[in-house]
């Protein structure tokens, strides 16, 4: 996209399936990786099937509660699915004698993300600049 001045500017947005490290939260990031959620579904399935095959012969299960059991299990997944961080990169390689301009910034949430790449991209075509300071972008040098 071309942005004010005439510059063309690249904008994008990717998700991050682990929580980047911050400056502020390094201290606090104690389960980084996988692990963590690997280990909640296995202990979700070992739950299920110990209620599956638990439950005596004679006991009629209405399938209305069968599907409210699976709405159950999924809410935190869906949940995990949606808030995960996204990364907001704007970039250009002009003007052609620098190394251009290269902004990032980070939120949570699909919702979130779409809302400030759309943003940003007004931004750029407005006032020629991705980010006047007051939003998640970051200008790295």
């Amino acid at each position: 996209m071309v942005g004010a001045d005439g510059r063309s500017w690249t904008v994008q947005s990717t998700i991050n399936w682990s929580q980047p490290a911050t400056a502020e939260q390094f201290e606090h990031d104690m389960a980084a990786g996988y692990v963590s959620g690997v280990a909640m579904l296995g202990v979700v399935v070992a739950f299920s099937l110990f209620v599956l095959f638990w439950t005596p012969a004679g006991v009629v299960v209405p399938p209305w509660l069968v599907l409210l059991f699976l709405l159950a299990l999924m809410v935190l997944p869906m949940q995990w699915a949606l808030r995960r961080p996204w990364t907001i990169v704007a970039r250009t390689p002009e003007p052609a004698d620098t190394a251009g301009e290269h902004w990032v910034g980070t939120v949570h949430g699909v919702m979130a993300a779409r809302q400030d790449t759309r943003g940003v991209v007004q931004s750029l075509r407005a006032r020629a600049i991705p980010d006047d300071g007051t939003g998640m972008l970051r200008q790295v040098t």
